[in-house]
């Protein structure tokens, strides 16, 4: 799966605000997401993220 900065993903589990919107911050071994609803960040591992994947609510440009 192919995730870029900037995207927004849906994951499975919504954050205790009530989204489960997230924009990614930092990809690698392990993600840095940023909660849409509440801005608070946290750090993933790719695994968990590409298990808990529901779909792309937007995407990076691409240049």
């Amino acid at each position: 799966m192919e995730f870029q900065i900037g995207d927004i993903v849906k994951l499975k589990k919504a954050h205790p605000c009530g989204t489960n919107e997230w924009e990614i911050l930092r990809v690698g071994m392990d993600f840095r997401l940023k909660c849409v609803g509440c801005s608070r960040q946290v750090m993933l591992p790719r695994k968990m993220i590409e298990k808990n994947f529901r779909g792309f609510i937007k995407k990076a440009c691409q240049d």
